[in-house]
């Protein structure tokens, strides 16, 4: 792409276009908070008050995460995790003689397990969105019902997200401001207004640090590194903000700003949000409510009205993180097509360099899953797992990055800090040796080790890890 394409704003077909700068970039990464929402409820029900602390070392983790990618993302030009590990394993010259071109498989292995993190966060926020609709006014949809009541939302809110995307991520920005504007800020007012009117109590949160029974052995050590991954998908995603780092006006200067400063905005958010909720309502509380666990925590500070307030701004909140990952993944598919893991089709992009091919294969993506009533916590246990190999597999791509002959000479448009190189080992054997069994554990306690294969249909509600209707043993409450 030359100069005079990305000043106009123009794409030769198959060329993301570098059109924002990190306060835009910034804004898009805005709706990750949101994240939190979906297994807000399962961590503390698990961990009780300690799953505060594992919420702020999770965001933190992000930290020596997302910087080595936003090095490769920038340096390279390629789109998010999923493309950065495809563009440093390829080599096709080295495997020229091979049966295998292990760098291709290898590069293949990483991008679909990034593609299975972010895909399906938008049928989980689509769902959620209905149940909170539905079950709050009351809509009386079931079965068939709310199925169809669920499509019809995914076409309004895909439909909604493909419209103000058409135009690159400049336009996208401009209404993913808009939404967090009557979103994050009051989510913080209603998560902080306990505190004043005399709710929260720090007593709950010293008294509740731990669960009953909990013993520090093997076990309950296994148990934190898999909620620690479970909550590594939430708090980890403000990698989105690296993931533009191919479309950054100036890089040098974009890509540091951008990602430090939603990583300090994500950690602000994800200790408030789970701070004050769990001093507001306790253990007791948090499983009476389940993954409605904002409603409460709203009435608390505004009556009953809050209730309202508080589903319609989560709502707000959850089509922002349908867009980010509408927007994010769309980068994946389309770099994944450029490597021919998925048709060449998806390459393409229109005039402003959006792939709009890609996004109407995720909205299509969208409507099977929802039509397949699979359950948020069979989806999100798969995301966990492939979200945590992409995660040490891109480590790996900035270590090869660095160490690889073939990319000595490169000029590095955005260099990571010195200590990125020791973070990426350490996260990268973190990931493999504790994270992964973590998971598998944690799935395996609070669903059955089917799931630990396959998250397969099931006809039950989304509940949260350890609770009966799970299939694990419940944590005792309190007196």
């Amino acid at each position: 792409m030359t100069e005079n394409q990305a000043a106009s704003g123009a794409s030769s077909g198959d060329t993301l276009v570098r059109s924002i700068d990190w306060k835009q970039g910034l804004i898009i990464a805005m709706g990750i908070p949101i994240l939190i929402v979906p297994s807000l409820a399962d961590l503390s029900e698990t961990l009780w008050a300690m799953s505060i602390i594992l919420w702020v070392l999770s965001v933190l983790s992000g930290f020596l995460l997302n910087i080595p990618l936003g090095e490769l993302c920038a340096t390279f030009g390629v789109a998010g995790i999923g493309g950065s590990i495809q563009y440093v394993f390829e080599d096709d010259e080295k495997y020229k003689s091979s049966k295998i071109n292990w760098g291709r498989l290898v590069g293949s292995l990483g991008a679909w397990a990034y593609f299975d993190t972010w895909v399906p966060v938008i049928p989980i926020f689509t769902i959620m969105t209905g149940v909170y609709i539905n079950d709050y006014f009351d809509l009386g949809f079931e079965g068939v019902s709310s199925t169809l009541f669920y499509l019809l939302l995914g076409v309004l809110i895909y439909g909604f997200i493909i419209i103000s995307g058409r135009k690159g991520l400049e336009g996208g920005a401009k209404t993913q401001l808009i939404l967090a504007a009557i979103t994050i800020v009051p989510i913080l007012v209603i998560c902080i207004a306990p505190i004043f009117t005399g709710d929260f109590h720090l007593g709950t949160i010293t008294d509740e640090m731990v669960p009953d029974g909990w013993k520090w052995d093997g076990n309950d050590m296994l148990m934190i590194l898999g909620c620690f991954t479970v909550a590594q998908w939430s708090a980890v995603g403000w990698e989105s903000a690296a993931t533009y780092g191919a479309e950054y006006k100036e890089p040098s200067r974009d890509v540091p700003k951008a990602l430090f400063s939603c990583g300090l905005m994500c950690l602000a958010m994800y200790f408030i949000i789970s701070f004050c909720m769990y001093g507001a309502l306790g253990y007791s509380e948090i499983h009476e409510n389940g993954a409605s666990t904002l409603i409460p925590v709203a009435k608390y500070g505004f009556g009953d009205t809050g209730g309202a307030v508080a589903v319609v701004l989560l709502i707000a909140g959850m089509v922002m993180i349908i867009q980010t990952a509408f927007l994010g993944t769309a980068r994946t598919i389309q770099i994944m097509a450029r490597e021919g893991n998925f048709p060449h089709i998806f390459s393409r992009t229109n005039i402003y360099g959006v792939p709009m091919y890609a996004m109407y294969f995720e909205a299509f993506i969208g409507f099977v899953v929802i039509l397949a009533q699979i359950t948020s916590s069979q989806i999100l246990a798969v995301s966990a797992l492939g979200f945590a190999i992409a995660l040490a597999m891109c480590m790996m791509a900035f270590i090869k990055s660095r160490r690889d002959p073939r990319f000595k000479d490169v000029k590095r448009i955005y260099r990571a800090p010195k200590w990125a190189l020791a973070g990426a080992w350490f996260m990268c054997l973190f990931e493999i040796f504790f994270m992964i069994p973590g998971l598998l554990y944690y799935v395996y306690k609070g669903m059955g080790f089917g799931y630990d294969i396959v998250a397969s249909p099931s006809p039950s509600s989304t509940c949260p890890a350890g609770s009966s209707s799970s299939g694990g043993t419940p944590r005792p409450i309190p007196p």
